[in-house]
């Protein structure tokens, strides 16, 4: 399955763009690694960051379809 990821904040800094298309994988684990491979900055942000899949909080062995969306959110500071 082909996903398209979109990165937040942080994210986008670490990733160097603001999403990736045609990301494949089976599992959201699946995709998380292949943006990992892809681009070796991410790997910090995503181990903290919030997953969501087509707007829902996603676990990492939730299963994909072809054509979703997954956004990659940091931790947000503020107040």
């Amino acid at each position: 399955m082909a996903v398209t990821v979109r990165y937040w904040a942080g994210a986008r800094a670490a990733a160097g763009v603001g999403e990736d298309t045609e990301v494949p994988g089976e599992t959201l684990r699946d995709v998380v690694a292949e943006v990992v491979r892809r681009r070796p900055g991410l790997a910090p942000v995503v181990a903290v960051a919030t997953l969501l899949v087509q707007g829902s909080r996603g676990l990492l062995d939730d299963p994909v379809t072809a054509g979703v969306v997954v956004e990659v959110l940091p931790p947000f500071a503020g107040g």
